[in-house]
Protein backbone atom coordinates (compact mmCIF):
# COMPACT_ATOMS: atom_id res chain seq x y z
CA UNK A 1 0.00 0.00 0.00
CA UNK A 2 1.53 3.28 -1.10
CA UNK A 3 1.72 5.83 1.68
CA UNK A 4 3.40 9.07 2.62
CA UNK A 5 6.78 8.86 4.29
CA UNK A 6 6.42 7.65 7.87
CA UNK A 7 7.43 9.90 10.75
CA UNK A 8 10.24 7.53 11.76
CA UNK A 9 11.81 7.69 8.28
CA UNK A 10 11.47 11.46 8.51
CA UNK A 11 13.23 11.63 11.89
CA UNK A 12 15.88 9.06 10.92
CA UNK A 13 16.90 11.33 8.04
CA UNK A 14 17.02 14.20 10.50
CA UNK A 15 19.27 12.29 12.90
CA UNK A 16 21.68 11.24 10.13
CA UNK A 17 21.79 14.78 8.80
CA UNK A 18 22.54 16.23 12.22
CA UNK A 19 25.35 13.72 12.68
CA UNK A 20 26.80 14.72 9.33
CA UNK A 21 26.48 18.40 10.19
CA UNK A 22 28.27 17.96 13.51
CA UNK A 23 31.02 15.92 11.86
CA UNK A 24 31.56 18.77 9.40
CA UNK A 25 31.51 21.30 12.20
CA UNK A 26 28.70 23.24 10.59
CA UNK A 27 25.02 23.03 11.40
CA UNK A 28 24.33 24.67 8.04
CA UNK A 29 25.37 21.36 6.49
CA UNK A 30 22.09 19.97 7.76
CA UNK A 31 20.14 21.83 5.16
CA UNK A 32 22.67 21.15 2.43
CA UNK A 33 22.23 17.38 2.75
CA UNK A 34 20.67 15.92 -0.40
CA UNK A 35 18.45 13.47 1.48
CA UNK A 36 17.40 16.23 3.81
CA UNK A 37 16.35 18.44 0.92
CA UNK A 38 14.22 15.64 -0.51
CA UNK A 39 12.66 14.30 2.67
CA UNK A 40 12.27 17.14 5.17
CA UNK A 41 10.10 20.27 5.09
CA UNK A 42 12.54 23.16 4.82
CA UNK A 43 9.86 25.82 5.28
CA UNK A 44 6.58 26.25 7.03
CA UNK A 45 4.86 26.36 3.65
CA UNK A 46 6.32 22.97 2.75
CA UNK A 47 5.35 21.51 6.12
CA UNK A 48 1.84 22.87 5.77
CA UNK A 49 1.58 21.35 2.28
CA UNK A 50 2.66 17.94 3.60
CA UNK A 51 -0.01 18.05 6.28
CA UNK A 52 -2.64 19.40 3.93
CA UNK A 53 -2.08 16.48 1.54
CA UNK A 54 -3.03 14.03 4.30
CA UNK A 55 -5.73 16.07 6.00
CA UNK A 56 -9.45 15.42 5.94
CA UNK A 57 -12.01 18.09 6.90
CA UNK A 58 -13.20 18.55 10.47
CA UNK A 59 -16.94 18.29 9.82
CA UNK A 60 -20.00 18.71 12.02
CA UNK A 61 -19.55 15.05 12.95
CA UNK A 62 -16.95 16.18 15.51
CA UNK A 63 -19.17 18.75 17.24
CA UNK A 64 -20.29 18.11 20.81
CA UNK A 65 -23.95 17.04 21.03
CA UNK A 66 -26.25 19.19 23.13
CA UNK A 67 -27.35 16.13 25.11
CA UNK A 68 -23.87 15.10 26.30
CA UNK A 69 -24.85 15.56 29.95
CA UNK A 70 -27.71 13.10 29.49
CA UNK A 71 -25.27 10.30 28.58
CA UNK A 72 -22.54 8.53 30.51
CA UNK A 73 -18.85 7.76 29.81
CA UNK A 74 -18.55 5.05 27.18
CA UNK A 75 -21.84 5.88 25.48
CA UNK A 76 -21.87 6.15 21.69
CA UNK A 77 -22.94 9.63 20.64
CA UNK A 78 -22.63 9.42 16.87
CA UNK A 79 -21.29 7.12 14.16
CA UNK A 80 -20.67 7.20 10.43
CA UNK A 81 -19.20 4.74 7.95
CA UNK A 82 -16.14 6.34 6.36
CA UNK A 83 -14.41 5.33 3.14
CA UNK A 84 -11.71 8.02 2.97
CA UNK A 85 -8.83 6.16 4.65
CA UNK A 86 -5.94 4.25 3.09
CA UNK A 87 -6.61 0.82 4.58
CA UNK A 88 -5.45 -2.74 3.91
CA UNK A 89 -7.40 -4.33 1.07
CA UNK A 90 -10.92 -5.23 2.14
CA UNK A 91 -10.74 -3.41 5.49
CA UNK A 92 -13.45 -0.90 6.38
CA UNK A 93 -13.83 1.96 8.85
CA UNK A 94 -16.44 3.60 11.03
CA UNK A 95 -15.94 6.91 12.77
CA UNK A 96 -17.42 7.28 16.23
CA UNK A 97 -18.06 10.11 18.66
CA UNK A 98 -18.39 9.03 22.27
CA UNK A 99 -18.69 10.27 25.84
CA UNK A 100 -15.39 10.41 27.71
CA UNK A 101 -13.84 12.27 30.65
CA UNK A 102 -10.92 14.68 30.82
CA UNK A 103 -8.19 14.58 33.45
CA UNK A 104 -10.40 16.31 36.01
CA UNK A 105 -13.39 14.03 35.42
CA UNK A 106 -15.34 16.55 33.35
CA UNK A 107 -17.62 15.22 30.62
CA UNK A 108 -16.21 15.57 27.09
CA UNK A 109 -16.93 14.26 23.61
CA UNK A 110 -14.07 12.34 21.98
CA UNK A 111 -13.77 10.99 18.45
CA UNK A 112 -12.17 7.80 17.14
CA UNK A 113 -11.81 5.64 14.06
CA UNK A 114 -12.78 1.97 14.26
CA UNK A 115 -10.79 0.00 11.69
CA UNK A 116 -12.32 -3.37 10.81
CA UNK A 117 -10.34 -6.18 9.13
CA UNK A 118 -11.30 -7.75 5.84
CA UNK A 119 -13.14 -11.04 5.85
CA UNK A 120 -15.51 -12.79 8.22
CA UNK A 121 -15.10 -12.14 11.94
CA UNK A 122 -14.31 -15.12 14.18
CA UNK A 123 -17.20 -16.60 16.19
CA UNK A 124 -16.37 -14.46 19.22
CA UNK A 125 -16.08 -11.31 17.13
CA UNK A 126 -13.01 -9.39 16.06
CA UNK A 127 -10.35 -9.18 18.78
CA UNK A 128 -9.80 -5.52 19.68
CA UNK A 129 -6.66 -3.43 19.98
CA UNK A 130 -7.41 -0.08 21.60
CA UNK A 131 -4.78 2.08 19.88
CA UNK A 132 -3.25 5.16 21.53
CA UNK A 133 -1.35 7.28 19.02
CA UNK A 134 1.82 9.29 19.48
CA UNK A 135 2.18 13.04 19.10
CA UNK A 136 0.20 14.42 16.18
CA UNK A 137 -0.07 17.98 17.50
CA UNK A 138 -2.31 19.83 19.91
CA UNK A 139 -4.68 21.67 17.56
CA UNK A 140 -8.15 20.48 16.66
CA UNK A 141 -7.03 19.83 13.07
CA UNK A 142 -4.51 17.19 14.28
CA UNK A 143 -6.99 14.35 14.85
CA UNK A 144 -5.73 11.08 13.30
CA UNK A 145 -9.30 10.20 12.29
CA UNK A 146 -9.16 13.33 10.13
CA UNK A 147 -6.07 12.08 8.26
CA UNK A 148 -6.12 9.77 5.25
CA UNK A 149 -3.58 7.37 6.79
CA UNK A 150 -5.05 7.71 10.32
CA UNK A 151 -1.67 9.33 11.06
CA UNK A 152 0.42 6.20 11.70
CA UNK A 153 -0.27 4.38 8.43
CA UNK A 154 2.04 1.39 8.03
CA UNK A 155 3.98 2.32 11.15
CA UNK A 156 2.35 -0.42 13.20
CA UNK A 157 -1.28 0.63 12.80
CA UNK A 158 -2.29 -0.91 9.47
CA UNK A 159 -0.26 -4.08 10.15
CA UNK A 160 -2.49 -4.57 13.21
CA UNK A 161 -5.58 -4.41 10.99
CA UNK A 162 -3.99 -6.67 8.39
CA UNK A 163 -3.19 -9.16 11.17
CA UNK A 164 -6.90 -9.59 11.90
CA UNK A 165 -7.44 -7.17 14.77
CA UNK A 166 -10.14 -4.54 14.92
CA UNK A 167 -8.39 -1.34 15.93
CA UNK A 168 -10.26 1.29 17.94
CA UNK A 169 -8.09 4.37 17.40
CA UNK A 170 -9.06 7.25 19.67
CA UNK A 171 -8.13 10.79 18.67
CA UNK A 172 -8.01 11.99 22.31
CA UNK A 173 -10.28 14.80 23.41
CA UNK A 174 -9.45 18.14 21.80
CA UNK A 175 -8.10 16.59 18.61
CA UNK A 176 -10.99 16.72 16.18
CA UNK A 177 -13.47 17.52 18.93
CA UNK A 178 -14.03 20.86 20.62
CA UNK A 179 -12.03 21.88 23.69
CA UNK A 180 -8.38 22.10 24.64
CA UNK A 181 -6.28 18.96 24.15
CA UNK A 182 -4.66 17.83 27.42
CA UNK A 183 -1.48 16.72 25.68
CA UNK A 184 0.60 13.93 27.26
CA UNK A 185 -1.81 13.61 30.16
CA UNK A 186 -1.87 10.04 31.43
CA UNK A 187 -5.30 10.23 33.05
CA UNK A 188 -7.07 12.07 30.22
CA UNK A 189 -5.69 9.85 27.49
CA UNK A 190 -6.36 6.66 29.50
CA UNK A 191 -9.98 7.76 29.87
CA UNK A 192 -10.23 8.26 26.11
CA UNK A 193 -8.85 4.78 25.45
CA UNK A 194 -10.98 2.97 28.03
CA UNK A 195 -14.26 4.65 27.07
CA UNK A 196 -13.68 4.12 23.35
CA UNK A 197 -14.23 0.38 23.78
CA UNK A 198 -17.94 0.21 24.78
CA UNK A 199 -18.74 2.95 22.26
CA UNK A 200 -16.99 1.05 19.47
CA UNK A 201 -18.82 -2.16 20.36
CA UNK A 202 -22.14 -0.29 20.19
CA UNK A 203 -21.23 1.08 16.76
CA UNK A 204 -19.74 -2.07 15.21
CA UNK A 205 -21.56 -5.28 16.15
CA UNK A 206 -18.83 -7.53 14.73
CA UNK A 207 -16.38 -6.53 17.47
CA UNK A 208 -15.64 -9.06 20.18
CA UNK A 209 -15.58 -8.44 23.90
CA UNK A 210 -11.88 -8.96 24.65
CA UNK A 211 -9.38 -6.16 24.20
CA UNK A 212 -5.86 -4.96 24.82
CA UNK A 213 -4.42 -1.44 24.85
CA UNK A 214 -1.39 -0.53 22.75
CA UNK A 215 0.24 2.86 22.41
CA UNK A 216 3.40 4.62 21.23
CA UNK A 217 5.09 7.74 22.63
CA UNK A 218 2.24 9.94 23.92
CA UNK A 219 0.17 6.79 23.52
CA UNK A 220 2.80 4.75 25.37
CA UNK A 221 2.09 6.83 28.44
CA UNK A 222 -1.65 6.45 27.78
CA UNK A 223 -1.36 2.65 27.57
CA UNK A 224 0.52 2.56 30.88
CA UNK A 225 -2.24 4.77 32.29
CA UNK A 226 -4.83 2.26 31.09
CA UNK A 227 -2.92 -0.51 32.90
CA UNK A 228 -3.03 1.52 36.11
CA UNK A 229 -6.72 2.39 35.69
CA UNK A 230 -7.61 -1.26 35.15
CA UNK A 231 -6.22 -2.12 38.59
CA UNK A 232 -9.35 -0.46 39.96
CA UNK A 233 -11.76 -0.91 37.04
CA UNK A 234 -11.11 -4.65 36.82
CA UNK A 235 -12.76 -5.00 33.42
CA UNK A 236 -12.91 -8.80 32.90
CA UNK A 237 -12.57 -8.31 29.14
CA UNK A 238 -9.31 -6.36 29.42
CA UNK A 239 -6.26 -8.56 28.72
CA UNK A 240 -3.28 -6.23 29.12
CA UNK A 241 -1.38 -3.28 27.66
CA UNK A 242 1.64 -2.54 25.49
CA UNK A 243 3.55 0.69 26.16
CA UNK A 244 6.05 1.61 23.43
CA UNK A 245 8.54 4.44 23.95
CA UNK A 246 6.30 6.14 26.50
CA UNK A 247 7.40 9.18 28.47
CA UNK A 248 8.35 7.93 31.92
CA UNK A 249 10.41 10.63 33.67
CA UNK A 250 9.17 14.02 32.48
CA UNK A 251 11.59 16.29 34.36
CA UNK A 252 14.50 14.65 32.57
CA UNK A 253 12.46 14.54 29.37
CA UNK A 254 12.05 18.33 29.29
CA UNK A 255 15.77 19.01 29.73
CA UNK A 256 16.57 16.36 27.12
CA UNK A 257 14.27 17.97 24.55
CA UNK A 258 15.81 21.36 25.11
CA UNK A 259 19.25 19.97 24.37
CA UNK A 260 18.41 17.72 21.42
CA UNK A 261 18.38 19.33 17.96
CA UNK A 262 15.16 19.14 15.99
CA UNK A 263 12.70 18.09 18.68
CA UNK A 264 12.11 21.34 20.55
CA UNK A 265 8.60 21.66 19.17
CA UNK A 266 7.53 19.04 21.70
CA UNK A 267 8.14 21.62 24.43
CA UNK A 268 5.63 24.02 22.91
CA UNK A 269 3.12 21.17 22.74
CA UNK A 270 3.89 20.28 26.37
CA UNK A 271 3.27 23.86 27.48
CA UNK A 272 -0.12 23.75 25.76
CA UNK A 273 -0.92 20.46 27.48
CA UNK A 274 0.00 21.75 30.92
CA UNK A 275 -2.09 24.88 30.36
CA UNK A 276 -5.04 22.75 29.21
CA UNK A 277 -4.84 20.79 32.46
CA UNK A 278 -3.97 23.73 34.72
CA UNK A 279 -5.35 27.01 33.29
CA UNK A 280 -3.37 28.88 35.95
CA UNK A 281 -0.13 27.79 34.29
CA UNK A 282 1.48 30.38 32.02
CA UNK A 283 3.55 28.92 29.13
CA UNK A 284 5.92 31.86 29.69
CA UNK A 285 7.12 30.08 32.84
CA UNK A 286 8.42 27.15 30.77
CA UNK A 287 9.33 28.42 27.32
CA UNK A 288 12.02 30.86 26.26
CA UNK A 289 11.07 33.99 24.35
CA UNK A 290 12.28 32.47 21.07
CA UNK A 291 9.86 29.56 21.49
CA UNK A 292 6.99 31.75 22.68
CA UNK A 293 7.32 33.87 19.55
CA UNK A 294 5.81 31.03 17.51
CA UNK A 295 3.82 29.28 20.25
CA UNK A 296 0.37 30.43 19.12
CA UNK A 297 1.02 29.28 15.56
CA UNK A 298 2.35 25.79 16.31
CA UNK A 299 -0.48 25.07 18.74
CA UNK A 300 -3.31 26.17 16.42
CA UNK A 301 -2.24 26.35 12.76
CA UNK A 302 -0.42 23.07 12.18
CA UNK A 303 0.53 19.68 13.54
CA UNK A 304 3.67 17.52 13.82
CA UNK A 305 5.49 18.62 10.65
CA UNK A 306 4.50 22.25 11.11
CA UNK A 307 5.90 22.20 14.64
CA UNK A 308 9.12 20.62 13.44
CA UNK A 309 9.64 23.14 10.65
CA UNK A 310 9.01 26.03 13.02
CA UNK A 311 11.76 25.12 15.47
CA UNK A 312 14.11 22.95 13.36
CA UNK A 313 16.88 25.53 13.34
CA UNK A 314 16.49 26.64 16.97
CA UNK A 315 19.83 26.28 18.81
CA UNK A 316 19.77 23.53 21.41
CA UNK A 317 19.83 24.62 25.02
CA UNK A 318 17.84 27.78 24.32
CA UNK A 319 14.26 26.54 24.50
CA UNK A 320 13.52 26.50 28.24
CA UNK A 321 13.22 29.54 30.45
CA UNK A 322 15.62 29.85 33.34
CA UNK A 323 14.27 28.28 36.56
CA UNK A 324 11.34 26.70 34.72
CA UNK A 325 11.47 23.78 37.12
CA UNK A 326 10.25 25.98 40.00
CA UNK A 327 6.71 26.25 38.61
CA UNK A 328 4.22 24.58 40.95
CA UNK A 329 1.98 23.72 37.99
CA UNK A 330 4.76 21.90 36.19
CA UNK A 331 5.46 19.90 39.34
CA UNK A 332 1.80 18.99 39.67
CA UNK A 333 1.78 17.93 36.04
CA UNK A 334 4.82 15.71 36.60
CA UNK A 335 3.29 14.14 39.70
CA UNK A 336 0.03 13.35 37.91
CA UNK A 337 1.84 11.69 35.02
CA UNK A 338 4.39 9.61 36.93
CA UNK A 339 4.48 5.91 36.05
CA UNK A 340 6.01 2.99 37.88
CA UNK A 341 4.72 3.98 41.32
CA UNK A 342 1.15 2.63 41.05
CA UNK A 343 -0.17 -0.95 40.77
CA UNK A 344 -1.45 -2.18 37.46
CA UNK A 345 -4.27 -4.46 36.39
CA UNK A 346 -3.28 -7.25 34.02
CA UNK A 347 0.05 -7.79 32.29
CA UNK A 348 2.10 -4.95 30.82
CA UNK A 349 4.67 -5.09 28.00
CA UNK A 350 7.05 -2.11 28.01
CA UNK A 351 9.18 -1.48 24.92
CA UNK A 352 11.96 1.06 24.43
CA UNK A 353 14.60 1.82 21.81
CA UNK A 354 18.18 1.98 23.07
CA UNK A 355 18.95 4.86 20.68
CA UNK A 356 15.74 6.81 21.25
CA UNK A 357 16.50 10.51 20.76
CA UNK A 358 13.06 11.68 21.92
CA UNK A 359 12.29 9.54 24.99
CA UNK A 360 15.62 8.35 26.43
CA UNK A 361 15.62 4.71 27.47
CA UNK A 362 17.09 5.48 30.90
CA UNK A 363 13.80 6.96 32.13
CA UNK A 364 11.83 3.99 30.85
CA UNK A 365 14.26 1.57 32.52
CA UNK A 366 13.91 3.44 35.82
CA UNK A 367 10.11 3.19 35.71
CA UNK A 368 10.30 -0.52 34.87
CA UNK A 369 12.74 -1.10 37.72
CA UNK A 370 10.32 0.64 40.06
CA UNK A 371 7.33 -1.43 38.98
CA UNK A 372 9.43 -4.60 39.12
CA UNK A 373 10.34 -3.81 42.72
CA UNK A 374 6.61 -3.76 43.46
CA UNK A 375 6.36 -7.26 41.92
CA UNK A 376 3.96 -6.19 39.18
CA UNK A 377 3.44 -8.33 36.03
CA UNK A 378 5.67 -6.44 33.60
CA UNK A 379 7.84 -7.53 30.68
CA UNK A 380 10.51 -5.14 29.38
CA UNK A 381 12.13 -5.31 25.96
CA UNK A 382 14.76 -2.98 24.58
CA UNK A 383 15.82 -2.71 20.96
CA UNK A 384 19.49 -1.87 20.29
CA UNK A 385 20.18 0.93 17.83
CA UNK A 386 16.56 1.99 17.33
CA UNK A 387 15.33 5.57 17.63
CA UNK A 388 11.89 6.68 18.75
CA UNK A 389 9.65 5.84 15.79
CA UNK A 390 11.69 2.94 14.38
CA UNK A 391 11.13 1.24 17.73
CA UNK A 392 7.37 1.25 17.06
CA UNK A 393 7.73 0.01 13.51
CA UNK A 394 10.35 -2.67 14.10
CA UNK A 395 8.77 -4.04 17.27
CA UNK A 396 5.28 -4.44 15.78
CA UNK A 397 5.69 -8.19 15.12
CA UNK A 398 6.75 -8.71 18.74
CA UNK A 399 3.82 -6.62 19.97
CA UNK A 400 1.40 -8.69 17.91
CA UNK A 401 2.90 -11.94 19.16
CA UNK A 402 2.51 -10.78 22.77
CA UNK A 403 -1.06 -9.64 22.08
CA UNK A 404 -1.99 -12.94 20.42
CA UNK A 405 -0.77 -14.78 23.52
CA UNK A 406 -3.07 -12.67 25.68
CA UNK A 407 -6.08 -13.52 23.51
CA UNK A 408 -5.03 -17.17 23.59
CA UNK A 409 -5.16 -17.13 27.39
CA UNK A 410 -1.45 -17.78 27.83
CA UNK A 411 0.14 -16.39 31.02
CA UNK A 412 2.39 -13.35 30.61
CA UNK A 413 5.85 -13.97 32.01
CA UNK A 414 7.61 -11.15 33.84
CA UNK A 415 11.30 -10.79 33.05
CA UNK A 416 12.12 -8.44 35.92
CA UNK A 417 14.82 -10.77 37.26
CA UNK A 418 16.63 -10.74 33.93
CA UNK A 419 16.36 -7.00 33.43
CA UNK A 420 14.75 -7.24 29.99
Amino acid sequence: MKRRQSRWEFLCVLQRAWSAALALGAVSALFATGAQAQEMPKTLAEAAAMERADRLPITDFYSTPSNLSATKPGDLLRKEAFAGYSLPKGATAVRILYHSLDATGQDVATSAAVLIPAGTPPPAGWPIIAWAHGTSGVGRLCAPSAMKDVYYGDEGLMPMVAAGFAVVATDYHGLGTEGAHQYVNKIAQAHDVVYSIPAARAAVKSLGSKWVADGHSQGGLAAWGVAEAEHDLKDPEYLGAVSVAGVAREADFFSHLSNTPGVGFYLAFMAAGIHARYPEFNPHDLLSDSVLEHYADVTTKGCFYYGFATYAAAPSGTLLRSQWEKSVWIHRFFEGNAVGNAPIGGPLLVIAGAADQTVPIEGVRAAVKQICAAKQPVTFRSYPGLDHDPTMEKSTPDQLAWIRDRFAGKPAMSNCAGGG
